[in-house]
């Protein structure tokens, strides 16, 4: 089976990527995954940090960005592949 550069930057067969982010839709599009997802928005993404952030500090929250920034690309993913199996031309991207 071909294997492609998944959205992580691993390799794997397009299925096991689109079962992965199958699986992150699953669970953050629940009422109380909407709630952790925004949660964790609101500590990562949406968080302000000041000019005297050391570099270490500034790598940690950049890593827990970049987790939450795949959350949410996954769940696009599995929202477009559920799209393009239905025959919908809805591309609002």
């Amino acid at each position: 089976m071909a294997r492609h550069l998944s959205l992580d930057g691993f390799t794997r067969t397009k299925t096991d990527d689109l079962i992965i982010s199958r699986n992150m839709e699953s669970l953050f599009k629940s009422p109380t995954g909407v709630a952790v997802l925004q949660y964790l928005r609101s500590i990562t993404i949406e968080a302000v940090s000041g000019p005297n952030i050391s570099s270490e500090e500034l790598r940690h929250i950049e890593g827990q960005r970049y987790l939450v920034g795949l959350i949410e690309r996954r769940i696009k993913q599995a929202e477009k592949a559920k799209d393009v199996g239905s025959g919908s031309t809805n591309n609002s991207e």
